[in-house]
């Protein structure tokens, strides 16, 4: 979120109303297909390996449907989208996104 609040603030002084609007809507559709795949991943309890991974694959299979018709309904419906804005905001929240993997806690006795 904050990656996309300062991704429309640049975009907005940069390239106006316009590029503030592309760079919020490609934040926003990263941020709804993470949300919508975290839902289906804490609605279902597995209790073997397998339906661990029937429910991150669906999980993933459900972000990346979100992603699809959220991108198609953004550059169909507002005529003065800013597609290399709104793509760039895009690729950028779902590269943070992917990297939040790595990320590690620091609180361990000793780090």
């Amino acid at each position: 979120m904050i990656a996309t609040a300062a991704l429309t603030l640049l975009a907005g002084v940069l390239a106006g109303v316009h590029g503030a609007v592309s760079a919020a809507l490609g934040g926003a559709v990263s941020v709804s297909a993470g949300w919508a795949s975290a839902r289906v991943a804490s609605g279902r309890k597995s209790h073997s390996a397998g339906g661990v991974l029937v429910t991150a694959l669906s999980a993933e299979g459900v972000k990346l449907g979100v992603i699809v018709v959220l991108l198609w309904l953004v550059l169909a419906l507002y005529p003065d989208v800013l597609v290399t804005v709104f793509l760039g905001s895009f690729i950028a929240t779902v590269l943070i996104f992917s990297m939040a993997f790595f990320v590690r806690e620091h609180n361990q006795p000793g780090s």
